[in-house]
């Protein structure tokens, strides 16, 4: 979303009028769920997808005809056995997709593109919320500062949350979406899986901070893609990260007694996920050691080990490829809530 807002403010800032397809309901075997988004010029499609085939080709047609007509409309579709066929599902369904036309220069669009670019730079929660009853206008709402571009009443805020929500009220429509998270995840140990892991939780919208207790690994160069890379002390986990109800660990240092380290201090937060490598065996020892150190069974069964997938996995890289896979399926799940 924040790339699709930069090439949104670059194609407004040059006089070019847009279109915002995002899909606001979906049924059935859709291609794409609830909060997909594609951006559409006087070329086509820009940006984004809101997943191919029938539905998205039609999608940038209707697009062209709002540009023309220079006015957002909502449109529903509902997929016929030919439109089943060509996308290679099992079965059909329905899809509710809003087409808001943006002009050139919109002074309120581009500071609404502003205000998230903002947010999105200090790491804050963010809600991007339209208003289907005033053509989509587009407005944020953050914990920091509220709503921001939009006027809307307090049930709309008491009523977000981490999944996509329709709300019609008082004559009011809005369609609200969490775009970004304050959470972040925090890789213990730089080594192999760690340098494989952070580029490619980056690519799917996790946030990375690095941290070793060695210079030589917790260093820019190995972790271009992680907002933050740390040398610290092992034994104070807390004086470099306060991790929080939206964070992830991922423990991966260089032997079973750091490990073991981390883990008894992280359990002493409230992390959504706390994932070490390692085997079954390595398991039941540091889980025997944790307990002898005070913690119950209940706190020992936050902690996913080994961690990952289960898709054989040998190598550093498949190894974080199973990670990312275990920790998009958390993130679902918790988004679903």
């Amino acid at each position: 979303m924040r790339n699709l807002f930069a090439i949104m403010t670059q194609k407004l800032r040059a006089g070019e009028d847009l279109v915002l397809v995002t899909v606001i309901a979906s049924s059935g075997a859709t291609p794409r769920g609830v909060g997909a988004r594609m951006l559409v010029g006087r070329e086509g499609r820009i940006c984004g997808t809101i997943g191919g085939g029938a539905v998205e080709y039609r999608s940038e047609h209707i697009a062209a005809e709002v540009l023309r007509d220079k006015a957002s409309e909502e449109r529903d579709f509902s997929l016929t056995k030919d439109d089943v066929k060509n996308l290679g599902m099992i079965c059909g369904g329905a899809v509710n997709i809003f087409f808001r036309f943006i002009p050139g220069g919109d002074a309120q669009t581009l500071a609404v593109a502003d205000e998230a670019e903002r947010l999105f730079s200090q790491g804050r929660d963010i809600w991007l919320i339209s208003e289907i009853s005033d053509g989509g206008r587009l407005g944020l709402w953050s914990s920091e500062g509220g709503f921001f571009g939009i006027d809307a009443p307090a049930w709309v805020r008491e009523a977000l949350t981490r999944h996509t929500v329709r709300l019609t009220r008082d004559g009011r429509d809005f369609y609200a979406e969490q775009i970004h998270s304050s959470g972040r995840v925090y890789v213990f140990g730089c080594g192999h899986v760690g340098q494989e892991l952070v580029p490619v939780l980056t690519h799917v919208g996790f946030r990375c901070v690095a941290l070793d207790d060695r210079p030589e690994f917790a260093c820019r160069a190995l972790f271009p893609d992680a907002e933050e890379v740390m040398v610290i002390d092992m034994n104070d986990v807390a004086k470099y990260a306060p991790i929080g109800p939206e964070d992830y660990v991922c423990v991966m240092t260089r032997g079973h007694a750091f490990d073991t380290l981390i883990q008894a201090q992280v359990l002493k937060t409230p992390a959504c996920y706390i994932g070490v490598i390692g085997s079954q065996a390595k398991k039941a020892g540091v889980f025997e050691t944790l307990h002898a150190m005070g913690f119950t069974q209940a706190d020992t069964n936050r902690i996913t080990t080994p961690i990952g997938l289960k898709i054989g996995a040998e190598t550093p890289a498949e190894i974080a490829i199973s990670i990312a896979a275990q920790m998009i399926a958390v993130r679902a799940r918790r988004n679903a809530m």
